[in-house]
């Protein structure tokens, strides 16, 4: 198994109702298939929960934990509580983030845009902060910043997509500092998936069927005008945490079946 005897924290574990898989959650049973033992973080206990329950259904060793990654003493239980339960933390992977509420500039509220900022982006500084201690004394760690191909293109709102490019920044710079520790930092890019993130809300604000918005999106992706699925995403994250990718760190990996092949 790739991730035999690992031990990872997956933020954002649990997922919205809706007809599909969400990343966070993919990833919590993608590593546990892979032999992680997985702490399921999530501002949901019941959530959480029912991801760890999936896990252990399939053999596999996890427990669920609730917490708001945007409050930094949370985070530090987060970590604590890893090393306490597992002896270890390996993994971090931060998976929190959000879109919903943002707007152009001019009609962007500013309470809106901290709510933003800080789910996207200080809650992958928060928990990197405090997992970061664990790491550098085992010598060793991977984390995954989950970003979003919207860094890197056009986007009509503002917020969504400066958090999103300063993930990448801060993943690089986390790569660049811990790098004498062994600890490597990467960053995946998803483009437009079908997850009901994405789907579940879409279909409510436009007053469409699901199906409706699953068709629009598809046809936006160059690969077979097909979305990707939380798999894509689970089994790049596998690969990035696994010691198959021990040379890579700094890498902003888009999994986006070539969606920013049209960029320019």
């Amino acid at each position: 198994m790739r991730l035999q005897n690992k031990t990872a924290i997956v933020v954002g574990a649990g997922q919205q109702p809706g007809e599909t898989m969400g990343n966070g959650r993919a990833v919590a049973l993608r590593f546990a298939q892979e032999g992680a033992r997985v702490l399921c973080v999530d501002i949901s206990k019941e959530r959480a929960q029912e991801t760890a329950n999936q896990i252990g259904s399939e053999g596999g060793q996890a427990e669920a934990f609730e917490v708001d990654v945007t409050d930094e003493d949370a985070c530090r239980g987060v970590a604590e509580a890893a090393q306490k339960r597992f002896g270890r933390i390996d993994i971090l992977h931060n998976n929190v983030g959000r879109s919903e509420g943002d707007r152009n500039t001019v009609d962007m509220d500013s309470r809106m845009w901290d709510e933003l900022m800080a789910l996207n982006l200080k809650s992958m500084f928060l928990m990197s902060k405090h997992v970061l201690p664990f790491m550098q004394d085992q010598g060793s760690g991977a984390i995954i910043n989950v970003s979003s191909t919207s860094s890197l293109a056009a986007r009509q709102t503002v917020t969504y997509k400066t958090s999103k490019g300063a993930v990448n920044t801060f993943t690089q710079h986390l790569a660049f500092e811990n790098a004498r520790y062994g600890i490597r930092a990467n960053a995946i890019l998803p483009g437009l998936m079908d997850t009901p993130m994405a789907i579940e809300r879409r279909a409510r604000e436009q007053q469409v069927d699901r199906d409706a918005v699953r068709e629009s999106r598809n046809k936006l992706v160059p690969l077979q005008n097909q979305m990707g699925t939380a798999w894509d995403v689970a089994n790049a994250a596998l690969f990035l945490a696994s010691d198959e990718a021990r040379y890579i760190t700094g890498v902003l990996l888009p999994v986006d079946g070539g969606l920013l092949i049209k960029v320019g």
